[in-house]
């Protein structure tokens, strides 16, 4: 038997055949490994949360994810603002500190909680400005961090001028900053910038449908 009825022998052709069978398989299990359907009733299959109680999950999502995100930034003022007060007389410099201590807390801890107490994948993404699980998240959340730190801080200031120009006192009057006073504005700057992020989000999507 010369080669070349060796290459076209049955035999290797049913090798070749089942070689690329195989190869087919391999390739449509990939291309479909993200479409997964994710119905409302369906409740994550977390080995860790199957012995968690249910009655978080019978919470709003929205009403957890406040409550995480303003636990965190009152105890953000009580330890770092309040324990560091002494030690940094300067505000930019405590601006600076609070900003990446906000950071590094919103990327390891408040947004791996909430997605520990979701009870659907993805339900509380849209709580997160940066819902991604990335290396680059974590400066982002530092850079998104100064700009709610600097606005916290210029709502304090403005209030201050504003009440010991109209306050008919001897003295000087201020609203001193303390961990619940902080902690709301901290949650209120937070979700008004993540809505004028979904706001975008969802302007841009619409043009792309017209478009299409």
């Amino acid at each position: 038997m010369s080669k070349n009825d060796k290459k076209t022998s049955p035999n290797n052709i049913e090798k070749t055949t089942n070689h690329y069978k195989i190869n087919t398989k391999a390739v449509d299990r990939l291309v479909n490994a993200d479409k997964k359907d994710y119905s409302k009733d369906q409740t994550l299959k977390d080995p860790a949360k199957e012995y968690r109680s249910g009655f978080l999950d019978r919470i709003p999502s929205a009403v957890k994810a406040v409550f995480v995100k303003f636990w965190f930034f009152g105890a953000l003022c009580y330890f770092i603002l309040w324990g560091l007060g002494m030690l940094v007389p300067y505000m930019e410099d405590m601006i600076i500190i609070l900003s990446v201590s906000l950071g590094l807390i919103t990327d390891i801890l408040v947004n791996n909680i909430l997605r520990f107490i979701e009870t659907l994948p993805g339900e509380n993404n849209k709580w997160m400005m940066f819902p991604q699980k990335k290396y680059w998240t974590l400066f982002a959340n530092i850079l998104y961090s100064f700009a709610i730190i600097y606005c916290v801080a210029w709502t304090f200031n403005t209030v201050n001028a504003l009440i010991n120009n109209f306050a008919n006192t001897s003295g000087y009057v201020y609203w001193q900053v303390e961990p619940l006073g902080f902690g709301c504005l901290c949650v209120a700057y937070d979700l008004i910038f993540i809505g004028f992020k979904r706001l975008i989000i969802s302007i841009i999507r619409d043009a792309q449908n017209k478009v299409n």
